[in-house]
């Protein structure tokens, strides 16, 4: 197992720690619910360095990342970044990932660079996946061991951070980042992203930098209230808003069409992405199955795994995420169900260990930003 440049911060705040994606990592500090509405209300802090970063750059670059991802990065402008899977070839999904369209004063003439951040349990695989499909003209790099990321999330985030940077926080669009000096340290890259729905923005520094970049930021917040976050409200939070865990809700066996991802799976664009023709296909025959949000109309909460029955007791999906949601005080979750299932308000029931608990078909977010 390795260990963040951030661990001993989790061990000294008296973090639960267990093992993620080969990491050691704070699943709890205060407890989940207390974590999850510090992040709905007002700040929290997350250590996500264990997720993976690539650098691909050269005169190719775009036409590697073009033919490995399914959604359009010719539409990236520099400082843009979106939100994107990696096919395979049966049209499942290796990955979901997020591309950053990269400055190019560190590039040679012609040149464009892109920085791929993926999910921690799956960086050698996508690596070894886009190093196989790099046929072009562009350099791939993993600077996954030498990056520390934390995510500073919630509605007072622009709040507690401002005071440490010369960006222009607040005027950031969503799905966009900039260079600036934060905490004293130069060169350190903040986007307007996050995977809470609760606003904030994501650094990515050096290991070297992280620990003195924490405490500025656990000190520049302390009159909003900042906390730090553990791995169980992240999950939580996502949940909430309906957001794809990899693992769980998609992997390499469900299509981004069936996860509903059609929204970054271009079909009509010009490049010839992996599986491409795999879901065009699948598009023009009608999806079989597809990914729903769901309320229990009970207190007990779904968990993945469980199967999911009709009226009759006949099996029609899977759950692939289930909690109960602290804001909402209700159990939800999402899982697979055959497509006459799908529609909204939709009976189902959840085969919790024989009982077959009622829940209705909705429609993520479980909660209105």
């Amino acid at each position: 197992m390795k260990n963040t440049p951030l661990h001993d911060k989790h061990v000294a705040l008296g973090a639960k720690i267990i093992p993620f994606a080969g990491y050691q990592m704070p699943v709890s500090y205060a407890g989940i619910v207390e974590e999850h509405n510090t992040v709905r209300n007002a700040v929290g802090m997350f250590d996500v360095s264990h997720m993976g970063e690539f650098i691909v750059k050269g005169k190719e670059a775009l036409q590697l990342v073009q033919k490995v991802t399914s959604n359009d990065a010719s539409k990236l402008e520099i400082g843009d970044v979106q939100y994107s899977c990696l096919p395979n070839a049966t049209g499942g999904i290796i990955d979901d990932l997020l591309v950053y369209r990269l400055p190019e004063d560190k590039c040679a003439e012609g040149e464009q660079a892109f920085m791929l951040v993926v999910n921690a349990s799956n960086i050698e695989k996508d690596w070894n996946w886009i190093a196989e499909h790099n046929q072009f003209d562009a350099k791939m790099t993993n600077i996954s061991d030498q990056s520390a990321l934390m995510a500073v999330q919630g509605p007072k985030a622009t709040e507690a951070l401002q005071s440490l940077t010369d960006i222009d926080l607040a005027g950031m669009k969503y799905y966009t980042f900039q260079k600036g000096t934060f905490a004293g340290v130069e060169n350190v890259l903040v986007s307007a992203t996050g995977y809470t729905g609760a606003g904030g923005f994501e650094i990515y520094v050096e290991n070297s930098d992280a620990p003195k970049i924490w405490d500025a930021i656990m000190e520049a917040g302390q009159p909003q209230g900042i906390q730090a976050i553990g791995l169980g409200a992240r999950d939580t939070l996502r949940l909430e808003m309906g957001f794809c865990l990899y693992g769980n809700d998609i992997d390499d066996t469900t299509s981004p069409l069936e996860a509903g991802l059609g929204w970054i799976t271009k079909l009509k664009q010009d490049a010839d992405f992996v599986a491409k023709d795999i879901l065009i296909q699948q598009k023009a025959n009608g999806l079989d199955k597809k990914l729903v949000g769901f309320e229990v109309l009970n207190k007990r909460p779904a968990r993945q795994g469980y199967p999911i029955v009709n009226a009759e007791g006949e099996v029609i999906g899977r759950v692939t995420s289930g909690t109960k949601s602290p804001t909402l005080g209700k159990c939800v979750g999402m899982g697979y169900v055959a497509k006459a299932y799908s529609k909204k308000e939709t009976a189902i029931y959840i085969d919790i260990r024989g009982k077959h608990i009622e829940a209705k078909v909705t429609r993520p977010p479980f909660i209105k930003g």
